[in-house]
Formats: C-alpha cells, sequence, structure tokens
C-alpha cells in the first residue's frame, strides 16, 4: 500500500493523502494550498492529483484547507463520491460556493490587471458550476457506523471535537500482503472546547497514524482565561471609544467567539455595544450551527432546552450586504466586529483592518491560527506595518492572541490522546504543522511512548505493509528546490551596484522625474524594512 503526501506536509494548509492499494485509489481530504505566495502555487498544479484516477475521497471535515480543491477535482475530472457527515455536507454547499466566488472575483481582478498590461487573462481555479457539480458527489455517513466505499476498505469516522461534524478516521485496508489498520487525525478538537464534544478515541488497535501537530510546540490556555482575556481586550477599546476587530473563520471560530460573548453578557462582563458578523459565510453557517444543535455539547443544548439561544446576544447584528459592512467603519464610537477570512488574507476582514489597525485606542483580537507569509501572522509576529489593500498600515491598535479559542489540541492534549492507544508497534507520520512544532512533538512522542515518528515532506511516497519498516520514497522531479540564498544575495547586490551608478546624474533629470524615482526608492526602502521584520 502507498500513501502519497500531496499537502499539509511541514505546513499546516492543503491536506491531502493518497492511498493506493493495488485494485483502488482514493483520497483522505482534499484541501486548498494557503499560506505565502510559493505554497498557494500548489493549488495550480494538480496534475499529481490525477482526478481521474481517484475512486473516491474520505473528508474529515469542511474548513477549506481540507476540502478547499474538491471542485478542482470536478473540474479535472474526477466523478466519484465524497464521504462526509452531514453537517459536514450542509457547511460544504456553502463553503464551496463561497471558495468558487472568491476565485472567480480574483482571477477577474488579476485579468484587468493583465489586460492593463497587455497579458493574457487569468482563469479561475475552478468556477461555482464546478463548486455545484462536487455538491451532488456528497455521500452522508454517520459517527461510529462502518462504511465500505469498496471490498477491502473499511472506514468508521469518529469525532474529532473539532468544527461541526469534524471526524478522524479509522481504517481498515484488506489486500494480498494482509490487514493494514490505519488512523487519520484529521484536525484533532481540545477536550472541553466551547460548543464541541470531546475528541473520541480509536478504538482499532493502529499500525500506522497520521497525527496532525499543528500546536505540537506549545498548549493553550483554558476557555475561562480564554474569556477573560477576549473580555479585557473589548474593555481597552471600548475605554478610548474604538473597535475591537476579530478576524474569525466563518466556520466554528465564529460561533466560538459568538458563545464566548454571550456568556460574557449573561456574566454582566460585555459592554452595551453593538456586536456585527460581517461574513455572509459565517452569517449562513451559523444557521447550520442552530439547525445542527444535536451534534453540539451538552452545555451548549442545555441553553436551548432553556429557551436561550448561545448564538445570539442583545446588540448583535448581521451584515450581509457590502453596503451594510462598509457603514461600519462608517459608524464612530466602540463596538465588536467578528469578520473573516480569520488569518487576514482575504475577505472583509482586511478593510476592517485598514480602517482600525493604525488607530491606537482599538483593539486586534487574533483567536485562530495564523498560517506562514499571512497578513495575519505577520502581525501576530510584531510588524510594524502591514501593506493591505494597497495602503501601508501602520500597527498601532493593541494586538490581543488568544490561544485558548483554538480549534485544535494542543500539545499535551496530542499527548494525552494517543496514550490511550500508544503501543510499541504503531508507527507516527506528523502531518498538518511546521516543522518546528513537529520536531518538538516528534521528540516527545519517542521519549514517552518510545513510538515510532517520522516527519514526512510534501509529495513524498510512504510504502506500507503492517510489520514492516515503512519506506519513504520521493520523485527527485517533486521533490521541493531549495533556495541558493548566496546566489540571490549576490544578484541583489549587483542591482544595488547598478542603481547606485544610475542615480550618479539623478540631479539631472526634471525635478518631476526625480520625485518619481525618489518615492520608488523610499517604497523600495520599505519593502526591504518589511522583509527584515520578518527575520
Amino acid at each position: 500500500m502507498k500513501v502519497q503526501l500531496l499537502g499539509a506536509a511541514q505546513t499546516v494548509t492543503g491536506s491531502c493523502y493518497v492511498i493506493e492499494t493495488g485494485s483502488v485509489r482514493f483520497a483522505v481530504d482534499c484541501g486548498m494550498h494557503q499560506g505565502n505566495a510559493e505554497i498557494e502555487k500548489r493549488n495550480l498544479h494538480t496534475e499529481a492529483y490525477r482526478a481521474q484516477q481517484l475512486d473516491f475521497i474520505l473528508l474529515t471535515h469542511a474548513h477549506i484547507d481540507h476540502s478547499g480543491l474538491l471542485p478542482r477535482m470536478a473540474k479535472e475530472g474526477f466523478a466519484g463520491p465524497v464521504y462526509c457527515t452531514e453537517p459536514t455536507r450542509d457547511l460544504l454547499e456553502i463553503m464551496l460556493l463561497d471558495s468558487a466566488h472568491i476565485q472567480e472575483m480574483e482571477a477577474e481582478w488579476a485579468s484587468r490587471k493583465m489586460a492593463r498590461r497587455g497579458g493574457e487573462s487569468v482563469k479561475p481555479l475552478y468556477s461555482a458550476e464546478d463548486a455545484a457539480l462536487i455538491t451532488k458527489q456528497l455521500r452522508t455517513v454517520r459517527y461510529d457506523t462502518p462504511l465500505e466505499p469498496v471490498p477491502g476498505v473499511r472506514v468508521w469516522y469518529r469525532d474529532a471535537g473539532h468544527i461541526l461534524g469534524s471526524s478522524f478516521l479509522e481504517m481498515e485496508v484488506t489486500n494480498a500482503e494482509g490487514i493494514t489498520r490505519l488512523v487519520f487525525s484529521g484536525d484533532l478538537g481540545r477536550p472541553k472546547a466551547l460548543l464541541m464534544d470531546d475528541p473520541s478515541l480509536p478504538a482499532i488497535q493502529a499500525d500506522y497514524l497520521f497525527l496532525e501537530s499543528t500546536y505540537g510546540d506549545r498548549n493553550h490556555k483554558d476557555e475561562s482565561t480564554s474569556r477573560d482575556e477576549l473580555a479585557k481586550a473589548v474593555a481597552y477599546s471600548y475605554s478610548h471609544g474604538e473597535k475591537t476587530i476579530i478576524p474569525a473563520f466563518a466556520v466554528e471560530r465564529t460561533q466560538e467567539i459568538l458563545y464566548s460573548l454571550f456568556l460574557l453578557y449573561k456574566e454582566g462582563r460585555l459592554p452595551d455595544i453593538p456586536v456585527y458578523v460581517d461574513s455572509p459565510l459565517a452569517i449562513r453557517a451559523t444557521e447550520i450551527f442552530r439547525k445542527h444543535r444535536l451534534y453540539l455539547d451538552e452545555e451548549a443544548r442545555t441553553h436551548w432546552a432553556n429557551g436561550e439561544d448561545p448564538l445570539a446576544l442583545p446588540g448583535l447584528k448581521y451584515t450581509p450586504d457590502t453596503k451594510d459592512s462598509q457603514a461600519i467603519n462608517e459608524r464612530k464610537g466602540p463596538a465588536i466586529v467578528i469578520s473573516a477570512s480569520g488569518m487576514c488574507n482575504a475577505g472583509r476582514i482586511k478593510h476592517h483592518l485598514r480602517h482600525n489597525l493604525w488607530r491606537p485606542g482599538a483593539s486586534i483580537v487574533f483567536v485562530g491560527y495564523q498560517g506562514v507569509g499571512t497578513p495575519g501572522r505577520k502581525i501576530v509576529d510584531g510588524a510594524k506595518s502591514i501593506a493591505m489593500l494597497g495602503d501601508e498600515i501602520a500597527v498601532a491598535a493593541k494586538i490581543f492572541t488568544i490561544g485558548g479559542f483554538s480549534g485544535h489540541a494542543g500539545q499535551q492534549q496530542i499527548l494525552d490522546w494517543v496514550r490511550h492507544f500508544a503501543r510499541p508497534d504503531l508507527t507516527v507520520f506528523l502531518v498538518h504543522g511546521e516543522e518546528k512544532a513537529q520536531n518538538i512533538l516528534a521528540g516527545l512522542l519517542r521519549s514517552e511512548f518510545g513510538l515510532s515518528v517520522t516527519v514526512p515532506r510534501h509529495m513524498e511516497e510512504l510504502i506500507l505493509a503492517a510489520g514492516k519498516e515503512p519506506l519513504v520514497q520521493m520523485d527527485a522531479r517533486l521533490a521541493p528546490k531549495k533556495v541558493n540564498w548566496e546566489l540571490l544575495l549576490s544578484d541583489t547586490e549587483g542591482k544595488m551596484t547598478q542603481l547606485r551608478a544610475a542615480l550618479s546624474g539623478a540631479q539631472e533629470l526634471p525635478w518631476a522625474d526625480q520625485m518619481e524615482v525618489k518615492d520608488e526608492l523610499l517604497e523600495l526602502n520599505k519593502r526591504v524594512m518589511r522583509l527584515l521584520s520578518q527575520l
């Protein structure tokens, strides 16, 4: 049996693991790559997925970094079923269409830009038609009920406690070499997280565990501490007459923040100010959470049983229309604004940051993971300014980072989960994490449980057979190319020497031309300073 890692290998996005047994070829997840430009290029180069040759796809949950390339697969000829839970299906129906609209809008914007330069038009990654097509291929499954999509493959979906309808997968694959048992953790949730039940435990004795490692290097604060920090962030901006801006993923994180605000209101710790959910997708997703409330934890269900809506509170306003969204920034005075995207790399949140990031009295509250290269990551890492919608915006607002709202298990919670089924013959592959976090977690798994742990790279293939050491191989043509820093810096220094020589005669240029050259040089200096702030 062969498993190829097409994403989320030493990165946190693009989850996709293609499994070949000799008689069947299928994938676990099919996520979009998100982050810096080089990572996002992977979305355009999907030849290795061989969509037409996939028999089916097993989906752990609806987040775009696990599902966002499904329409691309449909576009490239995938015609098989996609298995997921019922809440995941309902979320995908709105999320994939929303993603398709974003792809179409970005392609249209890029095409206009290329046209002004005399270039060719840009095609979207996929269209709304592709998204509609793949939603017709969704097939629902129930937790803890065996699924046999083809002879020789049995799968159990277990509650992962990450978001509404999320799962980890237990799998038995039978072929000529015998039975191989695998567990794919998907995104593992936190015990005692708001809204979600605790993650279930595997029932099979696995040979191989593909384990997420997003927070393999740190632990989270508990929910009450995180709620206290949220209250402090709101109080800070309220005392200065400014807004609290919360970048939040439309699915799960927005609903968790609403629930936290609901609890703060019941505790008398929330000022009487408007609360805006400024994301059409988050608004629709919140209704799906209400529809599937039986999938939520007992505490949340108890509020509904008592006639309360834990996803609502006085002063809550939904702003589905662009005009209503724009009016938020025209309104003076304190307010709480929850908007997507959670990493600040798309959506309406960019406009709210443009209007508030430079205000010393405002609060910017990060409540989720920030991918490498995203604006959110740069702000969290201490950038003094950020390029946003064509402007350079100073970071003067107070920045709050609240890790306790994460939907992912922290380091100790991952270890505690593994502790329940760790055994000497279990081999672990760490996925869905950055190298630093993975290396730390790998060391702990080895020292505490004596497990064999591997951190595979993007595009590597794992040859697996129960009772045998896994064989790791890589097609040299697919291996990530190393950066030749010496050559790159030498080229940059050469160009700077040329620039200095060219500027020696700048005083002879007309004054207006001198000012234009000066502005270009100042912009170049700003870019260098941004680069230095990241290193």
